[in-house]
């Protein structure tokens, strides 16, 4: 297939070199138009080729901003062409007549830069198009997320918040907006109080909708308890929602502390489902981990939980993270972190100075979400306190 001539126009005086000049470029590849002046070429040219005295000094930049441009000269000591490179026009040739295969490989060389830097301007434009329209829908994003963040936390109980002598107090820290950490602590009647401590796997979005399920579910479960046989309540929720996560089929699991209070007999009824790090419980000073062990919620059909219980003394403190939070030690292993993580809580005494001794941000995540600057966690953060029993009558 033969492809399609290029038309150049040859500017220059009208005589015999003129002519010469445009059969030497004439080829199988080129189409050739000659004149005088600009304004007399045909439409459709491609690439002009000027000589030196053809053009006055003035007209030299504006000719190379409607089209590539050549100049062509006899001599190297041509004043007229001195003028043309001194108004920027850097492609020239002398004695074209001689040099005509030269000639033709640079006007080749010159259409075709031109086609590149043409497209590269056309690209350039499309990405700073692509680019606005993307910084459009990030915004939106953003505002969505924070918009979601704001209605999760409205989500999340008081805190701290005090049930029957047993204070609970909390810190939930996404790494961005969203979270796939939640938590809930619920009176039930004067006798009962219930609670749970959630970790839905990873983070954003579809994990926090995960955890508006699980709020729905748990508040309409316990509407539905008829406050009989608290020790099975735990286990039974947790294999509920194991078959409800499954049944969603979008491949989230979590990991879950579910407990209920006997605000009347001091015990703790509960069930766990791979809570990690495990639930600590420090009293007269003295931690030991929560015993149990579970799998995790929403990965296996047909799942038992176990049905675990611990007396509660006068005074207590109960501690439940995250796993996000052992990424905030410096640990090697998993157990040493876990020992790092304990040390820590026994020291600390409460959540605001375990906060304290991880450098963890003191910002509510309203503010945090103005703040463009914010160190992003690598996962999201959340510390549960439950402590009493300071004053039954609470």
């Amino acid at each position: 297939m033969v492809s399609s001539r290029h038309l150049i126009g040859v500017l220059d005086r009208p005589g015999n070199e003129r002519d010469a000049l445009a059969e030497t470029i004439a080829s199988d590849r080129f189409a050739v138009a000659t004149a005088e002046h600009f304004a007399e070429l045909p439409t459709g040219i491609a690439m002009l080729v000027a000589h030196a005295r053809a053009v006055p000094s003035q007209e030299w930049a504006a000719l190379a901003a409607r089209l590539p441009t050549l100049v062509v000269s006899d001599s190297m000591l041509d004043s007229d062409l001195h003028k043309a490179v001194d108004a920027g026009l850097v492609d020239y040739i002398t004695d074209p007549l001689i040099h005509g295969d030269l000639l033709r490989r640079m006007i080749d060389k010159a259409i075709e830069n031109h086609r590149l830097a043409e497209a590269h301007v056309r690209d350039r434009e499309r990405l700073e198009e692509l680019n606005e329209r993307l910084e459009t829908h990030l915004a939106m994003l953003r505002l969505d997320q924070q918009a979601g963040g704001h209605i999760q936390r409205k989500l999340l109980p008081p805190c701290p918040q005090w049930i029957g002598g047993v204070e609970c107090d909390y810190w939930l820290a996404p790494s961005l907006y969203l979270s796939g950490d939640f938590l809930d602590y619920q009176r039930f009647n004067d006798r009962y109080s219930a609670f749970y401590f959630a970790d839905v796997s990873g983070h954003g979005a579809s994990s926090a909708f995960v955890t508006v399920l699980l709020k729905y579910l748990c508040n309409r479960w316990l509407t539905q308890w008829d406050g009989e046989a608290p020790e099975a309540l735990p286990a039974h929720w947790l294999a509920s929602l194991n078959q409800e996560l499954l049944d969603t089929g979008i491949g989230k699991h979590a990991t879950l502390f579910v407990g209920i209070i006997d605000h009347r007999e001091h015990y703790l009824h509960y069930s766990l489902g791979a809570q990690m790090p495990p639930a600590m419980l420090i009293v007269d000073g003295k931690l030991s981990r929560i015993a149990g062990q579970g799998m995790p919620v929403g990965l296996f059909p047909q799942m038992e939980y176990p049905r675990l219980g611990c007396a509660l003394p006068q005074n207590f403190r109960l501690w439940l993270c995250s796993d996000g939070i052992l990424e905030c030690l410096s640990g090697n292993t998993l157990e040493g972190r876990l020992k790092e993580l304990e040390e820590l809580v026994q020291e600390a005494g409460d959540i605001a100075a375990l906060r304290e001794r991880l450098a963890l941000e003191d910002s509510s995540q309203e503010e945090a979400d103005q703040d463009s600057s914010r160190i992003e966690l690598p996962d999201d953060v959340t510390i549960m306190t439950l402590s009493g029993f300071a004053d039954d009558t609470a």
